[in-house]
């Protein structure tokens, strides 16, 4: 464990890659929604509220009349265009958690027009299965295929986004039904999914983002724990390459956690501390065959993960059970207002 002076000195390390417009960028200098959020919410744990309140300035700043985000922004311009479907569903989860941090409703409120905006355009691009496309291009055009590490992200933010309404008293039931039939296709229907199955976030998102969880996760991470796993160093990004990544690890620690799996998560949790730097930040990964950090790197994100996972293993704020929290209250065998639309059968689910 890290104590929660390190973890100041960590969410210190976020702040000081801060831009002043209040984006938190990627090492290459631009920004994405998602990490942004990750980041915001990470600077939360630690109490760092005014720049956490710049951020979301940011997003409020750059949000589209549609409810999504330029895909790549840097100096305020869109580098890419299109709009992710993940990205936008991310701010229901970083206002959550945010209001699970400080009690602010008045803040969540101000954010609410934005989150629905956000969810709705998410919800947009749900198809008649139930999977959701990755993306809208930069002329509109939804995507033909979806990818299951996003759409297990989306799962959480959609879940957040329901606890958010009922918490604001304006209800989204629409999002509700659209959370159960993601949860149905994640769990059920793996060729709803581009084959991305090299990179580990495709093997334990599921669990991380709450369509998977019991026995069916448990059996699920078991099934390449050894493909990803390298003892004493942390997870692999990919399976077919000697490089463990410090933000992987993380998430599959806060997987582990949202299971009841303690012993595994603590035990991976100090494996990957290895990439600490001395001035809190962290390095991205380690090239193990090489021995070298590659990329020769410290992101914020992987900070960002890093906080996220020691307030969930020791409960430092209010918020530590977000990924506990994100598994469906009920987990129905097939979508509630169209049963066949998948193809499946509720005998046969």
């Amino acid at each position: 464990m890290i104590s929660s002076e390190q973890v100041v000195q960590t969410a210190k390390s976020i702040a000081a890659i801060q831009q002043a417009d209040g984006g938190v960028p990627w090492p290459e200098g631009h920004v994405d929604a998602w990490n942004h959020i990750e980041c915001l919410m990470a600077m939360s744990v630690a109490g760092l509220t005014d720049e956490v309140r710049q951020g979301y300035a940011y997003l409020l700043r750059h949000q589209r009349p549609d409810g999504s985000w330029p895909a790549k922004l840097q100096d305020g311009e869109p580098l890419e265009s299109n709009g992710e479907s993940n990205h936008a569903a991310y701010l229901a989860v970083g206002v959550w958690h945010e209001l699970l941090v400080t009690g602010d409703e008045d803040f969540a409120a101000r954010l609410w027009p934005a989150v629905k905006l956000a969810l709705d355009y998410v919800v947009g691009l749900q198809t008649d299965r139930g999977e959701i496309v990755w993306e809208r291009d930069a002329r509109g055009r939804a995507s033909d295929y979806a990818l299951l590490t996003g759409c297990s992200s989306i799962h959480q933010g959609l879940r957040c986004g329901v606890a958010l309404a009922e918490r604001l008293r304006d209800p989204q039931p629409h999002w509700e039904l659209a959370a159960d039939r993601l949860a149905h296709v994640v769990r059920a229907h793996p060729e709803a999914f581009a084959d991305k199955s090299r990179f580990s976030m495709d093997w334990y998102y599921p669990v991380l983002g709450g369509a998977v969880r019991g026995p069916e996760a448990f059996e699920l991470l078991h099934r390449d724990w050894a493909t990803f796993v390298v003892p004493g160093l942390g997870i692999r990004c990919v399976s077919d390459q000697p490089w463990v990544t410090g933000a992987e690890t993380c998430e599959l620690v806060l997987a582990l956690d949202a299971l009841g799996d303690q012993g595994r998560a603590r035990a991976l949790f100090g494996d990957m501390q290895h990439l600490r730097h001395e001035d809190g930040s962290y390095w991205t990964g380690w090239q193990f065959a090489n021995r070298k950090h590659f990329p020769h790197e410290r992101s914020g994100y992987t900070a960002a993960a890093v906080i996220l996972a020691a307030d969930a293993l020791q409960g430092l704020t209010a918020a530590a059970g977000i990924f506990r929290d994100a598994a469906a209250p009920a987990a129905p065998a097939a979508p509630a207002t169209n049963p066949d639309a998948c193809g499946c059968t509720p005998a046969r689910a």
